[in-house]
């Protein structure tokens, strides 16, 4: 299909289009980053608004997009097969990430030859990170998943206790049947505002792009990657292998390319790239998946969940940075103990999912329970991290996108005809697309 078209089914001229605005800004950010440095620092605030500005409008997006599709489906079981086939997809991808950081880390060996003494390295940087971590446990996350109350889940910035009051809500006017449907029609009418708001607030993100990668660039400079190169470079060189090969494949399974989803995503993906948060494209990736013929209730299930569990990005990091630590240390390894590492990277990452600045707090947990490999290594990547976090934020991305449309497939939820149509360049711009119904097929 051709490009993006206005609701009068003309072409749309590129400068309307949010995706060319974000690169605009990713472009902009990075010259007065490396050119001015200081200034490109002071910029942060724009960038940190903009995702204050998103994170404002997560939780009612979710909350009526899971109430509503729970209680359009009035099939409860229904349900509870989607949450069970996510959570086993999400269980062997994450397990797969992490296998794959591991054996990269063994084939490339990025930190091999540092010889770094690990008593010459500043432990204080990175105390923060490990006290975070010590704090962060299963049973703690698990708690946390339950509000204080019904409505401090709107206000705590806990996208799982959000999900969790709207599944109660969504079950218990599903419960209730006939009486309830007042209710239902009116979320599903608030719900139409709710994202003709997120279209207003979207049209932002070339701002928020622009302060987030002037201050990467001007605070961290693109001289720190060169010290590192080594290991941002097979970073991100495993995060494609892992996105367009293993996902890839399990496109192809499912029905459906891998390239047409990213090219599908692709104002989201350079919004991700952009902010450096996947949280950053959430209200956008929920309705780009209803557009593409998932249903309502399983992505509204799927994709809130699968930005706490399903973090394919994150364990590839885990993996690979704990062994480039190790090799920079000269520390080896035996297998066994490179098994055991991977054990304990599997439970860390699920107790400290959702936490803002997981990728750092995650690792720091892993090598707080692994002894033999210093935590004080951490303080060499702290100033590269930055840089693999867009890369981490990009694959969690794609990641959940893939999981979506794979368990609505499975779960016979999905309209294969609709989903073809929007990878095939259905009018799919987010803030720009006319709405759902006047789509020109």
């Amino acid at each position: 299909m051709g490009p993006v078209l206005a609701s009068d089914g003309r072409k749309q001229p590129f400068w309307r289009l949010l995706y060319f605005w974000v690169l605009i800004g990713i472009i902009a950010g990075v010259t007065v980053g490396a050119l001015f440095p200081v200034f490109g620092a002071s910029l942060q605030p724009l960038g940190d608004g903009f995702i204050s500005l998103v994170k404002m409008i997560i939780p009612p997006v979710i909350f009526l997009t899971v109430v509503t599709g729970i209680a359009g489906s009035r099939q409860l079981a229904a349900l509870g097969r989607v949450v069970l086939k996510a959570f086993a997809y999400f269980l062997f991808f994450s397990t797969l990430a992490l296998i794959v950081g591991l054996i990269v880390a063994n084939l490339v060996q990025p930190g091999a030859g540092m010889n770094i003494d690990p008593t010459t390295l500043n432990a204080a940087a990175v105390h923060g990170f490990e006290e975070k971590a010590h704090e962060t446990t299963v049973t703690g996350f698990l708690l946390s998943v339950i509000p204080t109350t019904l409505v401090s889940a709107f206000t705590s910035g806990s996208i799982l206790q959000v999900l969790f009051v709207a599944v109660l809500f969504g079950v218990s006017l599903t419960l209730v049947g006939e009486p309830a449907r007042p209710v239902t029609d009116m979320l599903e009418r608030i719900a139409l505002v709710v994202f003709r708001l997120v279209t207003i607030v979207m049209w932002a993100a070339p701002v928020g792009a622009f302060g987030a990668m002037a201050f990467t660039i001007g605070k961290y400079g693109l001289g720190s990657l060169l010290s590192l190169g080594a290991l941002v470079g097979t970073f991100y060189l495993t995060a494609a292998i892992f996105v367009l090969v293993i996902l890839g494949a399990v496109a192809a399974l499912n029905g459906f390319s891998i390239l047409k989803l990213l090219r599908y995503l692709k104002a989201e993906l350079l919004l991700v790239l952009g902010t450096s948060s996947s949280e950053a494209a959430l209200p956008a990736l929920i309705q780009k998946m209803e557009r593409a013929g998932c249903d309502k209730e399983v992505v509204g299930v799927v994709v809130p969940t699968g930005y706490s569990f399903n973090l394919d990005g994150t364990n590839i990091y885990m993996t690979l940075a704990a062994l480039f630590i190790a090799q920079a240390t000269g520390v080896q390894l035996t297998l066994g103990e490179q098994v055991a590492l991977l054990g304990v990277a599997m439970l860390s990452s699920k107790g400290a999912a959702g936490v803002t600045g997981s990728g750092f707090i995650t690792l720091a947990a892993t090598l707080a329970i692994v002894p033999k490999v210093p935590i004080a290594g951490m303080a060499l990547i702290l100033g590269v991290d930055r840089f693999m976090s867009e890369c981490r934020s990009l694959t969690n991305f794609i990641g959940n996108a893939v999981a979506t449309i794979v368990v609505a497939r499975w779960e016979g939820a999905l309209d294969r005809d609709q989903l073809a149509r929007a990878l095939n360049g259905v009018p799919d711009e987010f803030p720009a697309a006319p709405p759902v119904e006047s789509d020109p097929d």
